[in-house]
């Protein structure tokens, strides 16, 4: 999450503007309960676990892609895209996996829910910032070139037992 400094007091605040304890990014001093969260259009949960994680080029891949958002003006305000990293989805043989969360809600695409992408350790910053923006515009990610997606199974796949 990104630090604010404000010169005149020289104390760190969150993006919520709250002041944050020493040696935190992010914990607010107070807390306040009843203070919302962040919005949010899009949430993008990455696996971190074992073996996604080892694909990654980089452990840092969360913060990579939060720097590219900034970089392309998606880290705040009402097209925020915001990056969650995650245990194990059970779905290691697509190797390196996301899934999307569209705050429909408020301003997210339906169509773009719930989309569980795959090998995206093979992702380049370009590719990022080409799915960053088409999530931003409410672009079909169905209708992009090389997003490849994991198959969803319909319940009646499986036996009753």
């Amino acid at each position: 999450m990104e630090n604010n400094q404000t010169p005149k007091d020289d104390k760190t605040y969150n993006l919520m503007g709250s002041e944050v304890v020493d040696g935190f990014v992010c914990k607010p001093k107070v807390l306040d309960p009843e203070k919302p969260i962040m919005h949010f259009k899009t949430q993008i949960f990455l696996c971190h676990d074992e073996r996604c994680k080892k694909a990654h080029k980089t452990d840092l891949l969360s913060d990579d892609l939060r720097d590219i958002l900034k970089e392309v003006n998606l880290a705040r305000g009402e097209n925020r895209i915001k990056i969650s990293r995650t245990g194990c989805f059970g779905a290691c043989r697509f190797r390196s996996v996301a899934n999307l969360y569209e705050n429909t809600r408020v301003n997210g695409h339906p169509k773009n829910n719930n989309l569980w992408l795959r090998n995206i350790h093979k992702y380049s910053k370009e590719k990022w910032i080409e799915l960053f923006q088409a999530l931003a515009e409410n672009k079909d990610i169905d209708d992009l070139v090389d997003f490849k997606q994991i198959p969803l199974s319909e319940i009646k796949e499986y036996p009753n037992g």
